[in-house]
């Protein structure tokens, strides 16, 4: 999920938090502990292995005839699956407590001496990549296994035109950790510290329990936490201003030397996405803005009784809502019982991240805020991180990261080279499995009130997805163009937020002084430039989809299937074929967002 509202800074599994005992995660199918005889093990196996590899291949490729570059395949999968396990393991301890600083160290280190190992491995993408066109395709005509990976090897040779010399790929490879991982790292160290003193509270809270508070019937204190957040953040802000100035730099530097003709155009090679498909996306959401989020936000402040909604109104229930809290035990029913409807294979697959320590949920001091589904590598399993509150948009993000990790148990049969799956349709699982929830709780829903705040919610969730997301795909493009000018001052970043805002939430809101300062937060900024628009191309896709199976089409649920399961090996056109959807068709867009346009007809409806 986007930005998963959590809570306070207290161990919601010690103290109960009315939410019943929550799963913790069992990392021990990675490793047994940090000093384990395994880890040690397999990081000296994987400085071997690196070493050998190169001692075998480096030079050689050229000569090699199919069997020789299908073991030589096999060889470099082995060595990334040893890495992604040695990396998981470190990673996921350090964000259930980015403050301890033996977990930082810890990852750190491990990071460090992985990037030192591998680096004997950067030959082989800039060599394989001289390969003659003809000779290749001559040696996947001889050999069906080899032929399996031409996916990857489309991918990779998609970035002929900007790779680097070697020794230039060797040194960018070796400075990763001092660049944009190790900027990464402080804006998470910081983010896990701040405080906030929101005005009516006993005690100083974090982040998610500020963010949290947002979500607040009373309106108050959502305003107290809105204007904490701001005074918070316009505090730090040139550290945060500084993180993006020398992020965005540096993409800069590396784009240009690469040749990239825009700083959106890496993400989309890597999504295996063509841009004129992102731009056809991002212009329809744009047109829609209108009869999506200005007319919604409308409605909201008349049934909330306001001229004009404040910013820290945009997620507040409405008033016919009911505060309710949500026990663990009654989420994973609801969301249980949701997959099984659509198929009883699916509520299978999910039944391990709750039985077996795969999932944890807890807000707990130093952990890292959000949720996430992580994949760790494919001869292990996912695993799923929570902030879980028990409100109900919860439920939905249990929905969602379940829904990912369904994707990656599934797409795991392909191996560790063609089980990834691009950003673009990474998303599908999730999106599919939150409407799946939404659905059965819709239908389930006894009184008007209750059809029309679950209806409601289902927008706002949406409108998040999709307006809000395109809103900062914006935001960025922005950004990374003025970085190109020159070095960007807070006030600059501001403007360039604020810019975007208005545009895509409607003549409905008025922005407190402070709001400008509210993309300080976003991570995805930070860690995944232009990662945004994956979220509405899912939305987008998944109601297309969802279009599909209530019409009906026959064999719905095993198409779906080998979808999740084609992970990464199959182009979004092949994947989609069976279902009679084409993402290049530039209406395409326009029926999942008619979806969303229907809900708030629905709720117009209903007044």
């Amino acid at each position: 999920m986007t930005l998963p509202l959590s809570r306070p800074v207290f161990d919601a599994n010690a103290s109960g938090g009315g939410f019943g005992k929550l799963p913790e995660w069992d990392l021990t199918d990675l490793y047994k502990a940090p000093d384990a005889p395994e880890f040690a093990a397999d990081m000296e196996w994987l400085g071997k292995a690196c070493a050998a590899f190169a001692a075998t291949y480096e030079g050689k490729l050229a000569g090699l005839d199919a069997a020789g570059l299908l073991k030589a395949v096999q060889d470099y999968e082995q060595i990334d699956v040893t890495a992604g396990r040695i990396m998981s393991y470190a990673g996921l301890r350090y964000y259930q407590n980015t403050m301890d600083s033996e977990r930082a160290k810890f990852m750190a280190d491990a990071e460090g001496r992985v990037t030192d190992a591998t680096t004997a491995l950067v030959f082989w993408s800039l060599e394989f990549n001289r390969l003659d066109d003809d000779h290749l395709a001559r040696l996947l005509a001889a050999n069906g296994d080899l032929a399996r990976y031409r996916p990857v090897f489309d991918r990779l040779r998609a970035m002929r035109p900007h790779q680097l010399s070697d020794e230039l790929e060797r040194f960018l490879h070796d400075e990763s950790v001092v660049g944009a991982s190790a900027w990464n790292k402080l804006f998470d160290e910081t983010m896990a510290g701040l405080m906030f003193a929101v005005e009516g509270e006993p005690e100083e809270l974090n982040l998610e329990a500020t963010l949290n508070l947002l979500t607040d019937p009373e309106r108050p204190r959502r305003e107290a936490a809105a204007r904490a957040l701001a005074a918070v953040f316009d505090r730090n802000i040139k550290l945060f201003a500084r993180v993006h100035n020398t992020l965005a730099k540096e993409k800069e530097i590396h784009d240009r030397w690469r040749k990239m003709p825009s700083p959106q155009y890496g993400r989309h090679l890597s999504n295996h996405v063509e841009p004129e498909v992102v731009e056809a996306l991002r212009n329809a959401v744009v047109a829609a803005y209108p009869k999506l989020s200005h007319r919604y936000y409308r409605l909201k402040a008349k049934w909330m009784g306001l001229d004009r909604l404040q910013v820290w109104d945009r997620n507040a229930p409405l008033p016919i809502e009911t505060p309710k809290t949500v026990d663990w035990a009654s989420a994973e029913k609801t969301v249980t019982e949701a997959y099984a409807a659509f198929d009883p294979r699916m509520a299978d697959l999910a039944a391990p991240f709750f039985k077996k320590g795969w999932i944890d949920a807890g807000v707990k001091p130093g952990k890292a805020p959000g949720a996430f589904a992580h994949p760790t590598v494919t001869t292990v399993h996912p695993y799923v991180m929570l902030n879980y509150l028990g409100k109900p948009r919860d439920v939905m993000t249990l929905a969602h990261e379940l829904g990912h990790g369904v994707h990656q148990v599934l797409a795991a049969g392909q191996g560790e080279l063609l089980s990834a799956t691009p950003l673009t349709l990474a998303e599908t699982a999730s999106v599919f499995g939150e409407m799946l929830t939404f659905r059965k709780l819709l239908n389930e829903a006894k009184t008007p009130a209750e059809k029309k705040t679950l209806l409601a919610g289902k927008v706002e969730d949406m409108i998040n997805t999709v307006v809000r997301q395109i809103a900062f795909y914006d935001f960025e493009c922005k950004l990374h163009a003025a970085r190109a000018e020159g070095e960007l001052t807070p006030d600059d970043i501001n403007a360039l937020w604020m810019s975007v805002q208005a545009q895509s939430l409607g003549d409905a809101f008025d922005f407190m002084d402070g709001y400008e300062t509210f993309w300080a937060y976003i991570p995805h900024f930070v860690h995944s430039p232009f990662y945004v628009y994956a979220y509405a191309f899912g939305d987008g896709l998944v109601n297309a989809l969802y279009a599909a199976y209530e019409s009906g089409l026959p064999g719905f649920q095993d198409k779906y299937f080998e979808m999740l399961k084609a992970g990464g090996s199959k182009h979004h056109k092949e994947l989609l074929a069976p279902f009679g959807l084409d993402l290049s068709d530039p209406s395409f867009w326009d029926k999942g967002l008619n979806m969303i346009a229907g809900f708030i007809d629905e709720l117009e409806a209903l007044e």
